[in-house]
């Protein structure tokens, strides 16, 4: 098998490590003594398909859009409390979920614990990326990503919740895939986030880590289906959550650094773009784990990824929040310093009252 090949294994392995963690719904009564969803207006290139589905404080809606193929989710947590005075107004927080993994199974226990932000949870395919791809063409339909969540949902929560509409008031995280988009949203649009986390994030797609770039491209091009219809028995290619397979250079052009063909993939790089975030003033949090040291885990990799951008925060003399909680022996009681839900739980719990915190100042 060649090196490459190895790289699309891995990339293929790596998109279906993340943990889903499940907890039930609310059912705190609105105004009105309903504990259904409330009602939200179309709006902003977004049509709701269905009916919302939960309560009224976690729930979901299913949504068309020009410029994403499909029907994506929008998943909504409200604080507890957000019926009971309705001339108060909340900050939000957008949580952007990792590959190949969809908001409906953004269930973790930390997410329902402030009563003082919204938190909401827009879909991010498969492997979106969290951003506009270059080739608009393939059997994947419309991928833009970016404009679907900046400039449609963004807006789309502010008209329908009684959110507040600054950007000292949004903050933007996300896990594994979604620490990408965090950091890349921020650095894109700093005038929209006061605060950006990158949970297990890839935040390095330089060269330097070659590896998750590759990642990437492994589900770009459906390298899990390629290889399970190359080994049979084994899995079946139809389960691939990554099909159709498209084009390696359909998001960000050429991944290969060969007379600077991947230029495009520098633009996006996280790590190479972290002065845009001081010079916005956009508070920096990073977690992450040492995968208990094994190659295996691709939290390994990502160890590395995060210790790039610490190196080049430091350069820039910048202010950030950092945690490294290597094999996870002091991070809780569910974490083992891997890719999974049981970390992410955790550095959610931290998180989360240092976001509070920040919005209250």
């Amino acid at each position: 098998m060649t090196r490459r090949a190895n790289w699309w294994r891995l990339g293929a392995a790596w998109m279906l490590a993340a943990a889903a963690m499940v907890a039930p719904a609310g059912s705190v009564q609105a105004a009105d003594g309903s504990t259904a969803p409330p009602p939200m207006a179309n709006g902003f290139g977004l049509t709701q398909v269905d009916t919302a589905y939960g309560s009224s404080t976690d729930f979901y809606l299913t949504v068309t859009t020009p410029e994403v193929a499909g029907e994506q989710h929008i998943k909504i947590i409200l604080p507890k409390g957000y019926y009971d005075d309705p001339g108060r107004r909340y900050p939000v927080m957008y949580f952007l979920h990792g590959s190949p993994d969809d908001p409906v199974r953004q269930n973790y226990p930390a997410l329902s614990m402030s009563d003082s932000m919204i938190t909401v949870i827009p879909d991010g395919g498969a492997r979106g990326w969290y951003a506009n791809w270059l080739n608009q063409k393939t059997a994947a339909g419309a991928q833009n990503w970016e404009n679907f969540h900046l400039k449609q949902v963004i807006p789309f929560i502010d008209a329908n919740l009684r959110t507040i509409p600054t950007k000292k008031a949004r903050a933007v995280a996300g896990v594994s895939m979604g620490g990408f988009g965090a950091f890349r949203y921020a650095q894109s649009r700093p005038d929209l986030f006061s605060q950006t986390a990158s949970l297990s994030g890839d935040i390095d797609m330089s060269v330097r880590s070659m590896d998750l770039r590759l990642a990437v491209v492994a589900s770009l091009i459906d390298a899990q289906g390629a290889i399970c219809g190359s080994a049979s028995g084994v899995c079946d290619p139809k389960d691939s959550p990554y099909k159709p397979g498209v084009d390696s250079d359909a998001a960000f052009g050429s991944p290969y650094p060969v007379f600077n063909a991947d230029w495009r993939w520098n633009e996006v790089d996280p790590s190479q773009h972290m002065d845009r975030l001081k010079a916005a003033g956009v508070g920096v949090s990073i977690y992450v784990g040492n995968g208990g040291g094994s190659p295996a885990d691709i939290e390994f990799w990502l160890e590395g990824a995060a210790k790039h951008v610490k190196n080049a925060m430091d350069a820039l003399g910048m202010s950030y929040y950092y945690v490294n909680y290597g094999d996870g022996s002091g991070w809780g009681t569910q974490c083992n310093g891997g890719h999974n839900g049981g970390c992410w739980e955790e550095s959610l719990r931290d998180l989360i009252p240092r976001l509070e915190r920040s919005f209250a100042s």
